[in-house]
């Protein structure tokens, strides 16, 4: 490698590896399996990247085989090329499957790719990420843990309490069992709030469940438990919906998770006029997609944050992010659902310290993967 030129490097192989745990629970919750792209190189270095997607269909959309030059696997596309290409090679893959995938599973598939293709560049030059992208706006973060709803209001309470205790500033709470009525919507919240005391910052995250009318109405509901912000309380693709609740909610309203590339979240920016524009560095392109996605946010004055709930390549990849975009909100979505131990053996966990976790200063993403782990939990 020492040897080796960095503009000579290539690409020359691409793998998709599908991690699952052995009891899958029916249950909003990503972080029960994974698909870990690695990406090598002719001089030996080996990147990671990460999709959060459905697992397999992402597998097959990057190892597929050639059909035609609008729709075709993309690991053959990159295969051979110069890793250091990001933005080309970005193009390239959404050229080569833009019949097929101009939105939703292409994308998060060129995701995965494109993140590991930054950690290869940050590991031959010996920088992070982050420095890479120009950033340096941040050292550290400030973590929200966050976390499905419990199946009770005081469950939700009794989990609350544990992560203050765990000297968590802020908490996110989402999914099921908010919608199933207005008392227990109304409940959630307050015994959420009781939990947490009145000095931590609460999200709450709705899971896709409300009309815009229904909306308006539970966030004048939750205005009195002082909500940080109200997260997906509509259909994804209901951008006017979300124009009206935006317009009538005395809460921020947070989106994003469910868009993929930069034209969704214009939509969803400009016609959806939401608050704060939730990133996934592992659904919507990688870093090539989400600096872009950042810049459109920072000319309508919106902030960025996060969102992530799967393993620590996701964290890391959302650190070196976030450091290197000046509209933040200093926050850092990290998941702490307490039935989910996958994340915990693909690598040594990233952990909050003082109350903040500390961008990474290592060549790349700074995480090491577990093959131990990788190989105890594969299934494809």
């Amino acid at each position: 490698m020492a040897n080796q030129p960095m503009s000579d490097l290539k690409i020359t192989g691409v793998e998709a590896i599908y991690l699952r745990l052995p009891e899958i629970k029916n249950q909003c919750d990503s972080g029960q399996d994974a698909l870990i792209v690695k990406v090598t190189t002719d001089a030996g270095i080996t990147g990671y990247g990460e999709v959060d997607s459905s697992p397999l269909a992402v597998k097959g959309c990057i190892e597929g085989p050639f059909s035609h030059t609008a729709t075709t696997g993309l690991g053959r596309v990159v295969i051979g090329e110069d890793p250091f290409r990001t933005e080309y090679l970005w193009h390239q893959m959404y050229r080569a499957n833009i019949y097929s995938g101009r939105r939703g599973i292409a994308i998060h598939a060129m995701s995965g790719i494109d993140l590991a293709l930054w950690d290869i560049k940050g590991k031959a030059l010996g920088m992070p990420v982050w420095k890479l992208l120009g950033g340096g706006f941040a050292t550290s973060l400030r973590p929200y843990a966050s976390s499905l709803f419990g199946d009770t209001p005081a469950e939700t309470g009794e989990r609350a309490r544990r992560f203050v205790g765990q000297g968590f500033t802020a908490v996110k709470f989402g999914w099921d069992p908010m919608g199933r009525d207005f008392a227990t919507d109304v409940a959630l919240v307050r015994e959420a709030r009781a939990g947490l005391g009145p000095e931590a910052d609460l999200m709450i995250d709705a899971g896709l469940v409300f009309d815009a009318k229904t909306a308006i109405q539970r966030a004048r509901a939750f205005e009195p438990y002082n909500l940080f912000w109200f997260e997906e309380p509509l259909q994804p693709d209901d951008y006017d919906g979300y124009a009206k609740l935006s317009a009538a909610s005395p809460l921020r309203i947070a989106a994003g998770e469910e868009e993929s590339e930069r034209k969704s979240f214009l939509q969803l920016m400009d016609v959806g006029q939401i608050d704060v524009v939730q990133v996934d560095l592992t659904r919507c392109g990688g870093f090539t997609e989400a600096m872009k996605i950042a810049s459109l946010a920072a000319d309508r004055g919106l902030p960025v944050v996060n969102h992530g709930f799967t393993t620590y390549v996701n964290v890391a990849a959302a650190l070196h992010f976030l450091a290197s975009v000046p509209n933040t909100l200093g926050l850092l979505e990290f998941v702490v659902e307490e039935g989910t131990t996958l994340r915990h053996a693909l690598s040594e966990p990233i952990r909050a310290v003082d109350g903040r976790v500390a961008v990474p200063d290592a060549p790349g993403l700074g995480i090491q993967l577990n093959e131990k782990g990788i190989e105890r939990y594969r299934v494809l």
